[in-house]
Parts: structure tokens; sequence; C-alpha cells
């Protein structure tokens, strides 16, 4: 298995398709400046959030304890990440109909045994 470089992961655009199909920008959740910072260091953010990479500086260290939920975002991309984990984990919205889908036992008539229906020519 190949070794994950620390600038392959800086030089990797960072995109979401499953949460984001469009892409950030397009989502209209976030602004232009947040679309671009995420983009630029989201791999980033997400390579120290799994521990694939170890924070090398003050900011990465700061980024982390933000993405950990340790510490309030300070930074303009401590913000933005902080802002796309809370998107990405918001709760379901659920459906008008409950929670759950309906069964065929809930339609069933409770006598239909004793309700036999003859039809004649």
């Amino acid at each position: 298995m190949a070794t994950v470089d620390r600038e392959q992961i800086i030089r990797k655009p960072f995109n979401d398709f499953k949460n984001y199909p469009y892409g950030f920008a397009r989502s209209g959740d976030f602004s232009i400046r947040e679309s671009d910072l995420l983009l630029k260091h989201g791999s980033l953010a997400l390579a120290l959030m799994n521990s694939e990479i170890e924070p090398e500086s003050a900011e990465e260290q700061s980024l982390l304890a933000v993405a950990l939920g340790q510490k309030a975002a300070e930074t303009p991309l401590e913000k933005a990440w902080s802002k796309y984990l809370a998107r990405i984990n918001r709760p379901k919205v659920g459906s008008m109909y409950g929670r759950s889908r309906p069964n065929d036992e809930s339609f069933e008539m409770s006598g239909a045994d004793d309700d036999d229906l003859v039809m004649e020519d």
C-alpha cells in the first residue's frame, strides 16, 4: 500500500460528492470564500481528523481542535470547516408520514374473515 504524502494531500482539492454532488459553491450552504477555503484546505482538515497526518504547525493544531469540538472556531478556515461538519452531521428531515414506513399488517382489517365478498355473474 502506498504511503500518503503530506504534499499530495495538501495539493489535492477537497470534494464531498456524497453530500455536495454539485460542489460547495453551488450548494447554497457556503459563501464563495468558504467554498474556496474548503476546496483548497478541506483535504488537509480531513486528513488531520482521520489521523492520516500529524499537525505540524499551531494553525493545524488549532484546526484539529476545532474539528474535534475542543475549541471554538476563530479563523475563516476553522469557521468554514466547522460549518461544513455541522451541515453534514445535521439530522435528516423526517417524512410527513412519520418516521417509519407503514407495513402491510397495519392495513389489515380486523374481521376480514367474516366479510367475504361474493361476486356473481
